[in-house]
């Protein structure tokens, strides 16, 4: 009876779509076919001159990508710090305060990103002059101020409006157990808001991280600029169209999970 059980659980589990299917595995696939190709390549020796080139430069643009990933990461960092603190301004009780929060909002929410970076560039100085030292003012921290001041406003506006969506009738019923004001934030608001909040957040955050690649115009040392860098040196156009459409797929790379995650809770957030 066991076997017979087992036997006709098979066709039904086969039925349900277990099964590798290419249709739905659509990059496996792609994978598959690349490796292919490349083996193919290398085992009759005609891999093409641009690729081997690229092979070559891999290296360092892998680590140029490095230094775009440390500028979108404390970008990220200081722009949540300080959004967080103009987000919680701009719902105190004062009208004054509200009303610089809602400009501070406003200008750098409209304010072109590149136009902030050069802004940082230049008027920070290029060196600092601390009593008998002199310390080096680098582009990139340059750029992350740049990136963190349009990501303020942003995360302001997720946290205020993540504050202002749960209903009142929660905050109603939690001041009729007694409890303290911080004792709402803490253990009622903040924990839903930061659900809310984390979605665009992370949408937010590959926004900054594809704003990076601005960062070579200002000198910084990204993988844009080595993408350059090796253009100039091989002086090939089949290899300077390859370089440039490996930096597209290496953003996409890196974005696409974030915004497959990024999708996967809001579904969860959308059924709870």
């Amino acid at each position: 009876m066991a076997n017979e059980a087992v036997a006709n659980l098979l066709p039904a589990r086969a039925a349900s779509g277990t099964r590798f299917d290419p249709r739905r595995h659509p990059w496996w696939t792609a994978l598959a076919a690349v490796l292919a190709v490349t083996g193919t390549w290398v085992a009759t020796g005609t891999t093409p001159v641009a690729l081997v080139f690229l092979w070559q430069w891999t290296p360092a643009l892998l680590w140029g990508l490095l230094t775009n990933i440390e500028i979108s990461v404390l970008a990220m960092a200081l722009g949540t710090l300080a959004g967080l603190v103009v987000g919680a301004l701009s719902l105190s009780p004062l009208r004054v305060l509200r009303v610089l929060t809602r400009w501070y909002v406003q200008f750098f929410r409209n304010a072109p990103v590149l136009v902030l970076i050069y802004f940082t560039t230049y008027v920070f100085p290029f060196e600092l002059h601390l009593v008998k030292w002199t310390v080096p003012f680098p582009d990139w921290i340059k750029v992350v101020i740049g990136l963190a001041l349009p990501t303020s406003a942003v995360v302001a506006e997720i946290f205020r409006g993540a504050i202002q969506s749960i209903p009142s009738a929660q905050w109603e019923a939690a001041q009729s157990l007694a409890l303290r004001r911080t004792e709402i934030f803490r253990l009622i608001v903040l924990p839903q808001c930061l659900r809310r909040m984390l979605p665009p957040w992370m949408n937010l955050y590959a926004s900054i991280t594809m704003s990076t690649a601005l960062a070579s115009l200002v000198g910084a040392h990204d993988v844009v600029d080595t993408a350059q860098i090796a253009s100039n040196t091989v002086a090939r156009t089949d290899f300077t169209v390859l370089v440039y459409f490996t930096l597209l797929g290496v953003f996409f790379a890196y974005c696409y999970p974030i915004a497959r995650a990024t999708r996967a809770l809001e579904r969860r957030h959308a059924r709870h």
